[in-house]
């Protein structure tokens, strides 16, 4: 499929470029650094990797829009966006080939912090299980948080302005809780919040559990963040 060419370039420009390196290095390097030395893993005395999954809504605000906010603004800046126009390529190919290079530098990244739960099994009986679901449940995560980043990058040519777009975006997503807990909050609208919340939606899968509405509330957050994207580009395209 052509949009694997567009995810194959995309992937090239990442290992030529500082960020995507500086990304993989960040990523476990804090994770473990808040997980072992800020955190309370001693203190619990089990060994357990929900505290360290805990971490991931809060990361990926952070790390989701900083491996997209180049992918369309810095297409647009520098002019290269009128050139994929005159490419057989549709905006399908152009949105799903940006998604999985993200997706799949954001997948690197959650494989070097394997020497996390390594470290963790040396320590202590770690029950492998409920890990590798949880690790699917941060693919999940990151799918939405890469999607919601690659939206906001479609609406400006710097970067710097779509990594905060992508970060308040990504805030937004992760305070639907605390907004639903607000004395003025109505129920039946605080129950929807709830629902929208990607830290709420995540919680159950930092113990290894993985509900089949949870599962489709990610997916669902993705199609719809990259189908919005898709249209505008289009605009953009026809504009």
């Amino acid at each position: 499929m052509r949009c694997f060419v567009i995810a194959a370039r995309e992937l090239k420009v990442a290992f030529d470029s500082p960020i995507a390196w500086v990304i993989w290095g960040v990523v476990p390097a804090a994770t473990a650094a808040f997980f072992f030395v800020l955190g309370s893993f001693f203190d619990q005395g089990i060994a357990s990797m929900r505290g360290w999954f805990a971490l991931m809504p809060f990361l990926l605000v952070v790390i989701a829009p900083a491996l997209t906010m180049r992918m369309w603004a810095e297409e647009i800046r520098s002019g290269t966006f009128e050139l994929l126009r005159t490419m057989p390529f549709t905006v399908f190919d152009l949105v799903v080939g940006k998604f999985l290079a993200a997706f799949g530098l954001l997948a690197i990244a959650l494989c070097f912090s394997a020497a996390t739960p390594i470290s963790i099994s040396l320590l202590g009986e770690l029950d492998w299980g409920p890990v590798f679901a949880a690790y699917f449940g941060t693919l999940l995560l990151g799918a939405a948080s890469v999607a919601c980043g690659l939206f906001c990058s479609a609406f400006t040519r710097n970067q710097v302005v779509a990594w905060l777009l992508g970060v308040a975006l990504l805030t937004i997503c992760n305070l639907f809780a605390s907004a639903a807990m607000a004395e003025a909050m109505p129920p039946s609208l605080g129950r929807i919040f709830l629902h929208l919340d990607f830290g709420v939606r995540f919680a159950g899968m930092t113990r290894g559990v993985l509900p089949l509405e949870d599962i489709l509330f990610f997916l669902s957050v993705s199609a719809f963040f990259l189908s919005w994207n898709g249209m505008l580009l289009q605009r953009r395209r026809w504009s």
